[in-house]
């Protein structure tokens, strides 16, 4: 094969690839706008609550609204106009397709949420806040999975989080507890609070799935520590840190890598590392916070 063949297949795959990675993203995106407008429509409506973010500012100005002026306004007009500014911010600070497929997700849970008629699981309010943030907590996870926000306050949280490099979400929460305060002094202090409980276990599940911002310290004791690294530099684009020891147990003297890696990158690396050297000894460790330069995988 000449070289220019070869290079031409090798644009092939990385197009291949790259076709691949967007319907990934596009599945990902239409899964979680699915998800979400069934449980507005299911839980959400079912317990009268305010989910918080954008989708719980947009039914409070429509069940505002309705009771007050008796005007029915569509939730898609809403939730589109208030995702206006948050979209150009970040389209500016976080990316162009990381807005765009936002954007896409912000259009199809609007849409869905209009045309899919109101369905109610259970009236137990507890049981609903519970579940009922859980599977908004799913949902916005598949979103963020598929490099992608439910709009709003997730734009928000994905730039804070994108430029001081902490995990937003908890402090994203405390500012929907402001939201929840103004639909409670409207609508009644048990829907309020309901709804707080609501916001907070979708918060949890959020904080729990999300790999963004999880980190892994591995040790990793091996003869072909040069090759081993190599691969984590070319798989993670993180760096490592190489001890020169001895091993007591027989005296030899040993070479062992010592790296911080994104949560989500562990199994992949542990592969490798096994292929490399099925000898190796891996000791994984959670790592609650890293100070210093740490590579963020790009949203785009």
């Amino acid at each position: 094969m000449s070289g220019t063949e070869q290079q031409g297949k090798q644009g092939g795959l990385e197009r291949g690839q790259s076709w691949g990675e967007q319907l990934r993203r596009l599945l990902l995106i239409v899964a979680a706008s699915v998800v979400m407008a069934v449980n507005i429509k299911s839980f959400v409506d079912a317990g009268g609550l305010f989910p918080g973010g954008f989708n719980g500012l947009t039914l409070l100005i429509q069940r505002s609204a309705q009771q007050f002026a008796g005007v029915s306004l569509p939730f898609t007009a809403i939730n589109l106009l208030l995702n206006v500014v948050p979209a150009v911010v970040s389209f500016r600070l976080i990316g162009k397709r990381f807005t765009l497929y936002s954007c896409l997700m912000i259009a199809l849970t609007s849409v869905l949420t209009d045309l899919i008629p109101s369905m109610p699981l259970t009236n137990d309010v507890l049981l609903v806040c519970i579940f009922g943030g859980i599977v908004n907590g799913l949902a916005i996870s598949l979103c963020l999975l598929g490099r992608a926000t439910s709009g709003g306050t997730d734009f928000i949280s994905v730039a804070l989080s994108e430029r001081l490099g902490v995990d937003a979400w908890n402090y994203i929460f405390f500012a929907n507890c402001g939201m929840l305060a103004v639909a409670g002094l409207l609508f009644g202090w048990d829907k309020a609070l309901y709804s707080i409980i609501f916001q907070f276990a979708s918060t949890q599940v959020v904080h729990m799935l999300d790999p963004r911002f999880k980190r892994t310290t591995l040790f990793i004791i091996s003869n072909r520590a040069q090759e081993v690294y190599e691969q984590i530099k070319d798989t993670t684009h993180h760096g490592a840190t190489l001890f020169h020891g001895t091993g007591l147990y027989n005296g030899e003297e040993r070479d062992m890598l010592y790296s911080v890696i994104a949560g989500d990158q562990v199994k992949q690396i542990t592969r490798v590392v096994r292929d490399i050297d099925p000898h190796a000894f891996i000791n994984i460790l959670k790592t609650d916070q890293v100070a210093g330069n740490f590579y963020r995988r790009p949203h785009d």
